[in-house]
């Protein structure tokens, strides 16, 4: 596979010292450009540091910088910002609006760097590919860590960085291209990204076996909410799922207790603590042992299409379509 870089367009970043030849390492600094704006990360090196200490005789000596010289790159950005970024007191700099906006950005196209650095050092030790996977809760703490560790056995030179997303946020990162695969379930808008379904979810109630709702075979969302509820952690994509379908409703989940997983929300269901409502697969993963009761959820969004989402299927590299396809196996009946 041939990796051919991303071009970055009027925002190229240059830099000394990625450390894979001397002939990189002796090129011109590379510059930041932007709309009426020119500089490089020397620059913005020197105004984190100087953020940081609000001093710049001291921010002058980690960047082994003269004080002159530190002091002419700072009036520069200063005079290309068009604004001033510090206010110069005798005790010191102070940040003003304006600097602190820069140093927020200043620090993330660094962080940025920082990253590509190591990303660009991993292909030179040999890896292959980068999977970026954006993916819904279920996802995220169910069945990827049942079927990633073959994938990886399997693909030893490849990475993956999964992160759990809203679905809004999945289909975008995707079509932006912020993620290659993203994995959604349910209704959604997907921004006319090409949708893989690979397979069928089902949400459920899930009590102690103690509960009067223990013996009901079926219930409406809306008769539990007088219960004391578990759920997942805020922000997670089926909380936030489940938060919408309450303000329809107009009255709230009385949580008791937010979790991580959602074997950590059966484990205190099963203590008595609440009832909550889980993917099926992961009801039953721990109906036996923890001796829970499921009920089925009337309510028509409570079946859920999974999708997997991507840009362009027949553009994949081989080891993103590897993953869909073991996707679509996992998932196989």
């Amino acid at each position: 596979m041939v990796v051919r870089p991303t071009s970055l367009g009027n925002h190229g970043i240059q830099d000394r010292g990625f450390g894979f030849s001397e002939g990189w390492r002796h090129r011109p600094p590379v510059r930041v450009s932007m709309p009426g704006m020119q500089f490089d990360l020397t620059d913005l090196r020197l105004f984190v540091r100087s953020a940081d200490t609000l001093n710049l005789t001291r921010a002058a000596q980690q960047q082994h910088l003269s004080l002159a010289a530190a002091s002419a790159r700072i009036k520069a950005l200063e005079a290309q910002a068009g604004l001033p970024l510090f206010l110069r007191e005798a005790r010191g700099l102070r940040l003003t609006p304006p600097g602190e906006a820069f140093a927020h950005h200043a620090r993330e196209l660094l962080r940025r760097t920082e990253q590509l650095r190591a990303d660009l050092q991993e292909y030179g030790g040999g890896l292959r590919g980068h999977l970026r996977v954006f993916a819904n809760t279920t996802a995220v703490s169910d069945f990827m860590p049942e079927l990633l560790p073959a994938y990886l056995a399997a693909n030893p030179r490849i990475n993956i960085d999964l992160q759990e997303k809203p679905n809004a946020e999945i289909a975008r990162g995707v079509l932006d291209g912020r993620a290659d695969l993203g994995i959604v379930a349910g209704q959604i808008d997907t921004l006319g990204l090409q949708a893989i379904h690979f397979s069928t979810d089902r949400l459920v109630l899930v009590t102690s076996r103690q509960h009067r709702f223990a013996r009901r075979k079926s219930i409406g969302f809306a008769e539990t909410l007088d219960e004391d509820a578990v759920g997942m952690h805020h922000g997670s994509t089926i909380q936030t799922f489940l938060a919408g379908v309450t303000d329809k409703l107009g009255k709230p989940q009385k949580l008791r207790i937010q979790l991580s997983s959602f074997d950590a929300m059966c484990r205190m269901i099963g203590a008595g603590v609440g009832i909550g409502v889980v993917p099926v697969s992961a009801a039953r993963r721990n109906q036996q042992a923890l001796r829970l009761a499921l009920i089925e959820l009337s309510d028509p969004w409570s079946v859920r299409e999974r999708f997997v989402l991507v840009r362009d299927a027949a553009r994949l590299p081989p080891y993103a379509t590897a993953l869909v396809d073991a996707l679509l196996a996992h998932f196989k009946p």
